[in-house]
């Protein structure tokens, strides 16, 4: 019996409707008392290419920033227990948003695997199960979490499921990936840590994935790891939540990667940027995609996808690369397509995909 060919039949996305992004803006220039630093950031905030971040977190007494009165981070900085408590029962319902927004919501007798990808927060029972029960899934459904990985937890997660069809022909997989980044806000007064903070916001997604040929069907997995870079992003579990350090070194490191001819056919398969017609790849900022694009070498508009998604959604972690995947497949036919993530490690991960 032949191998068969996973595809993503449908993606569905979902974002809360509380947008902080100028909110934290104007929050991030009252800790920076440096005046130069104060325009330093303005000016990159003006050029970061996000418009919307989407927040879980409550709303201030006049609905507005969280930091106002009433707000979540009105009394300070929340310890981190407080923040998981927020996480357990807002990321389930998040990411049961994202699975009613599938194109088809799949019946939920018909899954046979979940798989979920979160690297914002942790509970026990898990955030798998949490949603297993949120969508009335059958309690013998198989479940796999994937934590912590970061920026590239999407391709895990699905590589996971592309696993699991090649390997039981009749699945029908359920991924997902929630992530409440928000919740992390951390009291610091420095400019590189506020500029990291100004990127990310909360978003779920999830995808049906199955033998069935409709969608996208996935192909040759990647995985590469920089050498010496383990240092360059990092995510710190800490009294006030999750601290993320992410270095200014990580756009020239990842561009100066993808212009080497070798990791270039490691991700294209031999075949050459030039050959490629789709590119989903994460948004973890503009001066990533910017790298992405003239490491390349691609054409300016081959990232439209994945800018747009930043603009409107900031990043998101792991979910970011579902809603880039999630527009592809609103789009016209793929014939060769890339899908990369990068994250800790530093780490870049990703499959092939085309049109079914």
């Amino acid at each position: 019996m032949p191998i068969p060919t996973p595809h993503i039949n449908g993606i569905g996305a979902a974002t809360p409707d509380h947008d902080i992004h100028h909110a934290f803006i104007g929050w991030a220039v009252e800790q920076l008392s440096d005046p130069r630093e104060r325009s330093v950031f303005a000016r990159m905030a003006e050029r970061a290419g996000i418009d919307h971040r989407w927040s879980v977190l409550p709303r201030g007494a006049d609905g507005g920033s969280p930091v106002n009165p009433g707000g979540f981070y009105a009394a300070g900085m929340p310890p981190t227990s407080a923040r998981m408590q927020l996480y357990a029962d807002a990321a389930p319902r998040l990411a049961i948003e994202a699975v009613a927004n599938l194109p088809e919501p799949p019946d939920p007798a018909g899954i046979t695997h979940l798989v979920v990808a979160s690297c914002t927060g942790f509970t026990a029972p898990g955030l798998d199960q949490l949603i297993a029960r949120g969508l009335g899934l059958d309690g013998s459904i198989e479940r796999t979490l994937v934590g912590f990985m970061g920026c590239y937890g999407a391709v895990t997660a699905l590589r996971n499921a592309y696993h699991i069809v090649r390997s039981e022909p009749g699945a029908r997989v359920l991924v997902i990936t929630a992530e409440l980044s928000t919740l992390h806000l951390q009291p610091d007064d420095a400019l590189e840590p506020l500029l990291a903070m100004l990127l990310f916001g909360d978003g779920a997604a999830a995808a049906i994935v199955s033998a069935e040929p409709r969608g996208l069907a996935m192909d040759r997995q990647f995985a590469a790891t920089l050498p010496e870079s383990e240092e360059l992003i990092q995510w710190h579990v800490g009294d006030t939540g999750f601290a993320m350090h992410l270095s200014g070194e990580v756009p020239g490191r990842i561009g100066d990667a993808l212009g080497d001819a070798e990791f270039q056919a490691a991700i294209c398969n031999d075949a050459g940027p030039g050959a490629v017609d789709s590119w989903a790849v994460h948004g973890g900022g503009r001066s990533i995609l910017d790298a992405v694009e003239k490491g390349l070498g691609i054409a300016p508009d081959a990232l439209a996808v994945s800018r747009t998604i930043l603009r409107e959604k900031g990043n998101m972690s792991s979910a970011t690369l579902m809603f880039a995947l999630e527009r592809v497949l609103q789009g016209p036919p793929v014939e060769r397509g890339i899908a990369i993530a990068f994250g800790p490690g530093l780490a870049a991960e990703g499959f092939g995909y085309r049109s079914a």
